[in-house]
C-alpha cells in the first residue's frame, strides 16, 4: 500500500499533543496596514526596513517587485530586465505546453540562450499591485436599511461596481474589490496587468520536482522548485498583447539577491498572494472537518491512489497518461492527513472551545453585548447541526462519485441533454457541441478506461456503504435491487454499454445530438451522473447554500465580537488571494517526540535520496552528480557544501507558491514553494512549534541556473550583494558581487564564530 509509511508517521504524530505557548508569527497582514499594526514588531524581529520600504504608493517600494503570477501563483522580479522567478510547479504547465518528443523541456529543462529564444505563453499574465484603498464606507453606504441579506448583498455589488470604474477612469488598470472579516470591511486593490509573459528557463524535472509525491508537504526537502520567465511591455513600458516588437518591462523595483544566505534566528518576510483560510471557524466547523470531512476524504482517495498506483506500475503507458492526475489527488489527499495530524497536535478543537467560553462570558457581562451577541453560539450550534448529513453527502458526491472519471465526464453532458429534450435552437446545440468536442478531444488522450472502472466499482462501494441509505441517490436503489449492491457487476454493465468509455462513442453522441437526437438520456453512465446531481440539486444544495448563508452572517458578527473583546489585539483577515505579508524567523522544529530536524538543507541530502532506491523521485541528472562530487559550486557553495532548501515560521498557504522570501534588509533569500506536514493545518490554526514554510535557497536557484545549466548570462543581469547594504529602491545599485573571496570568507568565519558563541551560551 502506498501510505503505509505515511500513516504510521501520522499515527505516531499523535502521540504529542498540546498548543505552544511560544510567541507566535502567525498572519498573513495586509501591506497597507503594516505601519499601524506591524511594523513596531517586525522590527523588533530584526527587519531594518521600515513599512513604507515595503509599501508605498509615493515611490517605488518592495511591493513593486512582487506579482500574481497567472492568478494562482506569486512570483517576483529579479532584475531591471523584466526577469520573473516563480516557482517550477507553477510554471509547469506553460514548460509541459512547449515540450514535445523531440524537444522534452520536462525532463531535459529549458534555457532560452538569447531574448529571441524566450517562449511566449498565450494566456499567461503577471499582475502588479498599483495601490490599496480601505473602501469599507464606500461600499457598505446604503446598506443600513437592507432588510434582507440579499437586499444588502445587491446594495454591496452596486456599490463595487461603482467605486471600482470610478477608480480606474481613464487609466488601463483594474479595480479588485474583496470583502475582509466576512464583510466587515472592503479593500480595494488596484492593479496592472502584463499579458506578455515568457519561458526563460527551468530546470529539468529530476531537479524542480525532486522527491516527487514521496517528499510532498514534507520536511527535510531538497527540491529545485523554481522556474524563470520575463515579462515583456508594449514602447511606453505598459501592459500590452504579445508582439515580437514588445520589449523587457522595466519594474519600478526588482529585488537585489542576498549571498550571504541564513542562520538560525535571521529575520524574514514572505510577500504574496495566499490563496484562502479560515482561521476564525468555530470549534463546530473544526470537530466537524477532524472527524466527519477528512477521514472519509482521506480514505477515498487513498482507495484510488491505490488502485492507480498498481495500475501504473504494471503499464508505463498508464503511467504517463495518469502521472498528473495521480499527484493531483495526492496532493490534497496528503494534505488532509497533515491537516488532521495538525489539529490534534495543537487542541485546535478544545482551544477554539476555550476561546468561545471566554467570548460567552464576555458577552453574559454586559446587556447591550447580549443584544447584540447573545444568541450566537447557539445558533452555530444549530445550523452546523443542520449540515449533519449535508457534509458527508457533498464529499461522497465530490470525491466518490464524480472521483470517478466517466461518471464525471457524462455530468458535463446534461446541459446539451436538456437543450436536445427542450429543443432549443440550433446554433445553441451546435455551439454546445462544439465545446464539448474540444473538452472530450483532450480528455481521452489521458484515460485508461481499465482503470477507471476499477475506481467505479471501489469508490461507488465506498459510496453506498459508508453512509446512511437515506442519503444515497436514487440509482443506488436499482443497483441494490438489480444488482444485489454488487458494484463490480454494474461496473460491467455500465462499461459495456456506455458510449462515455470512448472518444468514438463520445463523437457518435455528439453527431447524434447534431442531427437533433438524442442519444445521451438512456446512456447508463449518464443515467447514473444525473441521478447523483439529481440529488444533490434537490437534497444537499438548498440546504448547503440555506445554512452557509446563514452561517456568513454569523461569522460576520463573532469576528466582530472577537476584536471587540481582544481590542489589544492585532487582528489579521483571511487570505483570499490579495497581496499580504508574512514574517516569522529562520528556525528548526520537532515534529515529534525525540526527532529535531535542522533549518536547512544542501545538495549531500540529494544525493542520499538519490541512492535511496526510489528511482521514480529521487532519480538526478549526470551533471549534478559530477558537480557535486568536484564540490564545483562557485560562489554559491559554503564551506564545500551546497545550500539546497531552508524552513521558517512565515504563515502560507496555496497561492504563496513562488513567493519572495526576504531578509531583514529587503534582500532576496529564497523562493517560498511548500509547507511542512505538521503545518498544513495553518489554514485553520496556528501552532507556532510545528508550522514552517519551506522555500528553495537562492544560493540553490543560482548553482543551477549557472554551473548546472551554464545560463550565467542570466545571473549577469541580477544584482547579487554579499554585504548587509538595504535593498530598498532608492540605494539598489545595479552591482555584483564584488567582494574579494578572502573577505567573503572572514565575514562567514565571523557569523560561525557568533553563532557558536550564542550556542555556548545557551
Amino acid at each position: 500500500m502506498i501510505s503505509k509509511r505515511i500513516l504510521t508517521f501520522f499515527a505516531a504524530a499523535f502521540l504529542s499533543i498540546g498548543i505552544s505557548t511560544a510567541r507566535p508569527d502567525e498572519g498573513m497582514w495586509l501591506p497597507l496596514l503594516l505601519k499601524q499594526l506591524n511594523e513596531a514588531e517586525m522590527q523588533k524581529k530584526g527587519m531594518r526596513l521600515s513599512a513604507e520600504d515595503i509599501y508605498n504608493v509615493n515611490q517605488s517600494s518592495l511591493k513593486d517587485a512582487i506579482v500574481s503570477f497567472g492568478g494562482f501563483c506569486t512570483g517576483e522580479m529579479i532584475s531591471p530586465e523584466g526577469l520573473l522567478l516563480t516557482n517550477h510547479h507553477c510554471g509547469y504547465g506553460q514548460v509541459q505546453q512547449h515540450s514535445t518528443v523531440e524537444n522534452d523541456y520536462l525532463t531535459e529543462g529549458f534555457w532560452a540562450k538569447t531574448r529571441q529564444e524566450e517562449l511566449p505563453n498565450p494566456g499567461l499574465t503577471a499582475t502588479f499591485i498599483v495601490r490599496m484603498e480601505d473602501v469599507t464606507k464606500q461600499i457598505l453606504t446604503g446598506t443600513e436599511g437592507a432588510k434582507t441579506e440579499a437586499e444588502r448583498e445587491a446594495v454591496i455589488q452596486r456599490n463595487i461596481a461603482r467605486v471600482g470604474k470610478e477608480a480606474t477612469a481613464g487609466t488601463h488598470y483594474n479595480a479588485v474589490i474583496r470583502p475582509f472579516f466576512y464583510g466587515n470591511e472592503y479593500y480595494m486593490y488596484i492593479t496592472e496587468t502584463f499579458k506578455d509573459v515568457r519561458l526563460v528557463g527551468a530546470p529539468p524535472s529530476s531537479i524542480g520536482k525532486f522527491g516527487g509525491d514521496t517528499d510532498n508537504w514534507m520536511w527535510p526537502r531538497h527540491t529545485g522548485d523554481f522556474s524563470l520567465f520575463r515579462v515583456y511591455a508594449g514602447p511606453a513600458n505598459e501592459p500590452a498583447e504579445y508582439s515580437p516588437e514588445n520589449k523587457p518591462y522595466k519594474p519600478k523595483h526588482h529585488l537585489p539577491i542576498s549571498l550571504n544566505g541564513i542562520e538560525e534566528g535571521d529575520f524574514t518576510m514572505v510577500f504574496g498572494f495566499p490563496g484562502r483560510t479560515n482561521e476564525y471557524l468555530t470549534s463546530h466547523a473544526v470537530q466537524e472537518i477532524y472527524e466527519v470531512s477528512n477521514p472519509h476524504k482521506i480514505n477515498i482517495r487513498e482507495t484510488k491512489l491505490n488502485i492507480l498506483d498498481k495500475d501504473m506500475k504494471a503499464s508505463d503507458e498508464v503511467r504517463i497518461k495518469y502521472a498528473a492526475k495521480y499527484a493531483s489527488i495526492a496532493n490534497a489527499w496528503k494534505k488532509w492527513i497533515g491537516e488532521n495530524r495538525g489539529i490534534r497536535k495543537a487542541n485546535a478543537i478544545e482551544e477554539k472551545q476555550k476561546l468561545e467560553q471566554q467570548f460567552t462570558h464576555w458577552v453574559a457581562a454586559d446587556p447591550a453585548r447580549q443584544q447584540k451577541y447573545g444568541n450566537l453560539m447557539a445558533e452555530f450550534e444549530k445550523n452546523y447541526k443542520a449540515l449533519d448529513s449535508i457534509t458527508i453527502s457533498r464529499d461522497y458526491i465530490n470525491e466518490a462519485a464524480f472521483g470517478v472519471e466517466i461518471v464525471k465526464l457524462a455530468n458535463n453532458f446534461t446541459t446539451l441533454q436538456s437543450m436536445l429534450a427542450q429543443k432549443a435552437p440550433q446554433k445553441d446545440i451546435d455551439a454546445q457541441v462544439a465545446k464539448l468536442e474540444s473538452y472530450a478531444s483532450g480528455y481521452f488522450k489521458d484515460y485508461n478506461v481499465a482503470s477507471d472502472k476499477k475506481v467505479f466499482a471501489a469508490l461507488l462501494s465506498l459510496y453506498y456503504n459508508n453512509i446512511d441509505q437515506k442519503l444515497h441517490p436514487e440509482v443506488f436503489t436499482m443497483v441494490r435491487n438489480k444488482y444485489k449492491g454488487d458494484f463490480t457487476k454494474y461496473a460491467d454493465d455500465v462499461f459495456a454499454k456506455s458510449a462515455f468509455v470512448s472518444e468514438a462513442g463520445v463523437k457518435k453522441i455528439l453527431a447524434d445530438a447534431k442531427a437533433g437526437k438524442d442519444a445521451i438520456k438512456n446512456d447508463p453512465a449518464f443515467e447514473l451522473a444525473n441521478s447523483v446531481a439529481g440529488y444533490y440539486r434537490v437534497n444537499v444544495m438548498p440546504t448547503y447554500t440555506a445554512v452557509n448563508d446563514k452561517l456568513s452572517l454569523l461569522y460576520r458578527s463573532y469576528v466582530a465580537g472577537l476584536r471587540e473583546m481582544q481590542s489589544d489585539k492585532n487582528f489579521y483577515p483571511d487570505a483570499n488571494s490579495t497581496l499580504r505579508v508574512a514574517y516569522g524567523i529562520v528556525e528548526p522544529y520537532e515534529p515529534v517526540d525525540g526527532v529535531k530536524y535542522k533549518y536547512y538543507t544542501t545538495l549531500e541530502g540529494v544525493m542520499e535520496k538519490a541512492a535511496s532506491g526510489i528511482a521514480e523521485d529521487y532519480a538526478i541528472p549526470a551533471k549534478l552528480r559530477e558537480l557535486y562530487e568536484k564540490k564545483d559550486y562557485g560562489r554559491y557553495g559554503v564551506n564545500g557544501q551546497m545550500p539546497v532548501a531552508f524552513i521558517a515560521s512565515n504563515h502560507t498557504t496555496g497561492g504563496n507558491s513562488g513567493s519572495p522570501v526576504i531578509n531583514a534588509n529587503g534582500q532576496l533569500i529564497g523562493t517560498n514553494f511548500d509547507r511542512n506536514w505538521e503545518g498544513t493545518m495553518s489554514d485553520i490554526v496556528y501552532n507556532p512549534d510545528q508550522v514552517r514554510n519551506i522555500s528553495v535557497d537562492v544560493r540553490y536557484i543560482l548553482f543551477i541556473v549557472d554551473k548546472f545549466a551554464g545560463a550565467g548570462h542570466l545571473v549577469d543581469e541580477m544584482t547579487l550583494v554579499t554585504d548587509d547594504t538595504s535593498g530598498l529602491p532608492q540605494v539598489d545599485s545595479r552591482r555584483k558581487a564584488t567582494e574579494e573571496p578572502s573577505k567573503q570568507n572572514k565575514k562567514k568565519e565571523r557569523r560561525k564564530k557568533k553563532k557558536q558563541k550564542a550556542e555556548t551560551a545557551s
